[in-house]
């Protein structure tokens, strides 16, 4: 078991998700507990569109720098699909995310039947043992899958099926309800995860729901890019410098949280 493990024991863990290893650096010297990793935001910044479409050696690259920023914080990193649908190819990029030091991983169902998630749940389990925290997504209200009423029931049915194959947690991305995170956090043995969503609780509340964890998502890098368009917008049209240092982290203070 690693460090990132123990986090999801008990309380909340607020897990902020960087987009790249400044990002990162920032992150630690917050005081985050641990680190995550955006598919979209890292996708992003690279160049690439969110949704399996990052070559793999990319992926494998941006955690070894998110972890040499993160200088010791856990990290754990957002997998998408795998990058692949054969299981065997899947375990084999886990591995290598795990030697650059990541301690957990997202692994998403995309909404779609779930024995295909499990299959590559079971072949990370069996390459890496302990040494990994598997979060199972379950896409089912992003993908907008059956009736409304029916996902949190969904949800349960498929945190068995992740959880016999390996799984250490379920994220469940887009559900809110104060009711269905109750009756998910209570019919279910892994730690659930949610995403920060508009309408969800705030965190005190997710923790008496029985919440372990909270991500921001791409949430911090979509502000990220939104403030930096609108200031780059303002700069072409008027030349002018001062708004672009309000609220801005210096140049030398942004240089010290960089690893030597």
């Amino acid at each position: 078991m690693t460090a990132f493990h123990d986090l999801h024991r008990s309380g909340l863990l607020i897990l902020p998700n960087a987009w790249d290893a400044g990002s990162a650096a920032v992150m630690r010297s917050l005081g985050a507990r641990a680190i995550a990793t955006t598919s979209a935001g890292c996708a992003w910044a690279l160049g690439w569109p969110d949704g399996d479409a990052l070559p793999v050696d990319r992926a494998v690259q941006m955690s070894a720098d998110v972890v040499r920023a993160a200088q010791g914080v856990p990290v754990s990193v957002d997998f998408e699909g795998g990058y692949s649908d054969d299981p065997a190819e899947v375990a084999a990029t886990a591995k290598r995310l795990v030697a650059t030091g990541a301690q957990g991983v997202n692994i998403e169902d995309g909404g779609k039947a779930p024995e295909a998630l499990a299959a590559k749940i079971a072949a990370i389990r069996a390459a890496v043992g302990d040494a990994l925290f598997i979060n199972a997504r379950c896409d089912i209200w992003l993908a907008g899958v059956g009736a409304p009423a029916g996902r949190v029931d969904e949800a349960v049915r498929r945190a068995v099926i992740y959880q016999a194959a390996g799984a250490d947690g379920l994220f469940a991305p887009g559900l809110v309800e104060a009711e269905g995170i109750a009756t998910l956090t209570g019919a279910t043995f892994l730690p659930v995860n949610l995403l920060a969503f508009p309408g969800l609780p705030n965190a005190a509340e997710l923790e008496r729901l029985g919440v372990r964890r909270l991500s921001a998502g791409s949430g911090l890098a979509s502000a990220a890019y939104g403030r930096t368009a609108a200031l780059a917008k303002d700069f072409l049209s008027t030349g002018v410098s001062e708004p672009m240092m309000e609220g801005a982290l210096g140049w030398g203070e942004m240089n010290a949280l960089m690893p030597g």
